[in-house]
């Protein structure tokens, strides 16, 4: 008698199967289908099986293009390194190649706008490569580095768009490289997609961005309304970033510098936050002593033998994986909150009424409070060089005898928003918060400053 030998039916194995539909088409019996459901370690929905109309006949085996989607009773899943041996570099962070400072002559002093002390500054700190799209008032800065760095060895490329120009620095600083770009305003809108994923990656950049007037297209006036976007909404996600708020040429220039070594102390993207006109100011700026040729850091996906084994990226499909590598992030935040708070103050060691102002805005009422003092009031000044973290660690001894605080700025209530939520976080309290305000594109001036602290003197007295 004849024994018929029963047919082995198919094992699906949902991690490797695309859903792409081949084997659907193969099966006579119709007896396999779309699935509905995403499977957590592919991220893709894998396609069900019918196993009581499925009569083994092995065709949506042959039909299957990847290699062990669909395979026959008894295989098991086996670790590659079991089968094949541990990866080249398996495990293991390849040595960091250190970078090096080279000494620069003494020089005497250069005038420049604050756009172009910036571009010298990224140069001295050893960036080579630049990405941007042309747009005021930050223009200055991207022509000057694509003048330069064709005769240094670096490429400057106009890219189609600021989005396009976002992707170009990810890859550039997800190879260790210093990287950075000048725009403006509208232009950092259509970064943030990009920004909130080189902070889930941990690459590194430079944003020079040089704030205009806005909402909507705005004009090419100064303005601080960017710091909202800067503090509080860079991209999808947990994110934030040091912002760095320089007031003076030279500033442009140091801050410039500074970022670099942040960005890649912490490997996460900085921003210099200046409004339009410190972008378009002339100024004095002293070169310093030395210039940076820059390394390549141990955890860069250079395209060499020693780092090909790195791998950097955002994604992460586990819900507990992606927890976890925030909680990594908020740490990280945590200790740049503690450690790179940075700020200036002006006569504000006695002072009742305090000035809080950034940038070109803290220049005007720096002015204002000499012309104050000589009046005999009590008046000084708080500069926030880093709008986030917010200096609050400065500022909380000063509030023993603060008793008014004036926030000066270009935007409708921006910096007082993170002075106001900084001092709540600190529970500090106890001093009337003032404000002065301009938008548009206007800054506030000298006289306006005055009289605002006379009218708070009327009020409280």
């Amino acid at each position: 008698m004849t024994t018929v030998k029963e047919r082995t039916k198919p094992v699906l194995l949902p991690e490797l199967c695309k859903g792409c539909g081949r084997c659907i088409e193969a099966c006579p019996k119709h007896c396999i289908t779309l699935g509905e459901e995403i499977n957590q370690t592919s991220g893709l929905v894998p396609v069900v099986i019918d196993y009581d109309v499925c009569n083994g006949c092995g065709l949506c085996i042959s039909a299957c293009p990847e290699p062990y989607g669909l395979t026959a009773d008894g295989y098991e899943l086996e670790d590659p390194a079991k089968l094949f041996g541990a990866a080249p570099h398996h495990g293991r962070t390849p040595a960091a190649i250190p970078g090096r400072a080279i000494p620069l002559p003494k020089s005497e002093p250069l005038v420049l706008k604050g756009n172009y002390a910036a571009a010298v500054g990224a140069l001295l700190a050893g960036c080579r490569h630049v990405f941007g799209y042309p747009i005021t008032p930050s223009t200055e800065g991207a022509e000057l580095m694509a003048s330069f760095l064709p005769q240094l060895d670096g490429a400057f490329v106009q890219a189609v768009s600021e989005v396009a120009t976002v992707n170009h620095m990810y890859g550039c600083g997800g190879a260790g490289l210093p990287v950075m770009t000048f725009t403006s305003s509208p232009g950092l809108s259509l970064m943030l997609e990009g920004i909130s994923y080189m902070i889930g990656a941990e690459v590194p950049a430079v944003f020079i961005n040089v704030m205009r007037g806005g909402p909507g297209l705005g004009n090419i006036g100064p303005s601080q309304a960017d710091i909202k976007l800067l503090c509080r909404g860079l991209g999808h996600g947990d994110t934030n970033a040091i912002v760095l708020a320089p007031s003076t040429p030279q500033e442009m220039l140091d801050l410039t510098i500074e970022a670099f070594r942040l960005a890649f102390l912490y490997r996460n993207p900085v921003f210099v936050a200046p409004d339009g006109y410190l972008g378009q100011m002339t100024g004095r700026v002293q070169l310093p002593d030395h210039m940076l040729v820059p390394g390549i850091p141990g955890w860069a996906v250079y395209g060499d033998a020693a780092h090909r084994g790195n791998l950097i990226n955002s994604i992460h499909l586990s819900e507990a994986d992606l927890e976890k590598h925030n909680e990594k992030l908020q740490a990280k935040l945590a200790r740049i909150t503690a450690n790179e708070q940075r700020s200036h103050t002006h006569r504000a060691d006695d002072a009742k009424i305090l000035v809080v102002a950034a940038s070109t805005p803290a220049r005007m009422a720096k002015s204002a409070i000499e012309h104050l003092r000589q009046e005999g009031v009590s008046v000084g000044l708080f500069m926030p060089v880093t709008l986030w973290p917010f200096p609050i660690d400065a500022l909380r001894p000063l509030m023993a005898h603060v008793e008014d605080i004036l926030v000066v700025e270009a935007s409708a209530g921006q910096l007082e928003d993170e002075l106001r939520l900084a001092m709540s976080h600190a529970d500090l309290g106890g001093a009337r918060i003032h404000h002065l305000r301009r938008m548009g594109g206007m800054l506030p001036q000298e006289p306006e400053i005055r009289a605002r602290v006379h009218e708070i003197l009327e009020v409280t007295r």
